[in-house]
């Protein structure tokens, strides 16, 4: 929890042209991350189900393009 605390005042101190960025590198990290989560969860078949919704809803007529 101190490292964390360290970060937090270290990320305050920076200068706005440093913290811009920060909040760049950490925001792709982050949508990075978010990516390789949804892969895993389409391989795992986890997302399959949307599929489904969505076949269902094509043959429904109810489907928004």
């Amino acid at each position: 929890m101190e490292r964390l605390r360290d970060l937090e005042r270290a990320v305050e101190a920076l200068p706005e042209q440093d913290y811009t960025k920060f909040r760049r590198w950490f925001m792709e990290r982050d949508w990075e991350r978010w990516d390789e989560e949804i892969e895993e969860d389409l391989a795992s078949g986890k997302l399959d189900f949307l599929l489904r919704e969505a076949e269902a809803s094509r043959q429904n007529g109810t489907l928004m393009s």
